[in-house]
């Protein structure tokens, strides 16, 4: 979504009420993103507390969260998608993660034997294919590669 500064807030226009603080917005300008008015210091991102408010800036909004670019790649990948099916992730589930990109806990699972991951797991990561730690291919030459599984649980309203 990007950020707009709207007309002049004139003394004959409605009073407007920041989104972030619920304040009047008294500023020569209204900021508008997200189908609401903000104070420019209130419209930041919800894990970096970056300030978004500059003209032409996008923000992104999920599970009630506002968050810079960087974050919700950061978050949720480059398109908030799951890699294996790419079906959307809703905000409040959990999710796998291996090499920047997110997966839905069923999604997480092995190339070959098709068995779920689950954090703890050791697996491998071949050009975005995921193998199990018995599956790998190459066998005990590729283990000094392994990496240990980690999960990310994000939810509704959640700073993380």
């Amino acid at each position: 979504m990007n950020v707009t500064k709207q007309e002049p807030n004139g003394s004959g226009g409605a009073v407007r009420s920041c989104a972030g603080c619920g304040g009047r917005i008294s500023d020569r300008f209204l900021l508008f993103s997200m189908d609401r008015y903000w104070h420019t210091r209130c419209l930041k991102c919800s894990c970096c507390q970056a300030q978004l408010g500059e003209i032409g800036s996008t923000c992104f909004s999920k599970g009630g969260m506002i968050l810079c670019r960087n974050d919700y790649i950061r978050l949720f990948g480059h398109s908030g998608a799951c890699n294996a099916c790419g079906q959307s992730i809703p905000a409040s589930e959990m999710v796998m993660r291996a090499q920047g990109n997110v997966y839905h806990l069923k999604c997480f699972t092995c190339a070959t034997c098709r068995n779920r991951l689950v954090p703890g797991d050791r697996f491998h990561y071949v050009n975005g294919t995921i193998f199990c730690e018995h599956d790998r291919p190459g066998g005990a030459l590729l283990s000094s590669h392994l990496s240990p599984l980690q999960s990310n649980t994000l939810l509704p309203d959640q700073k993380v």
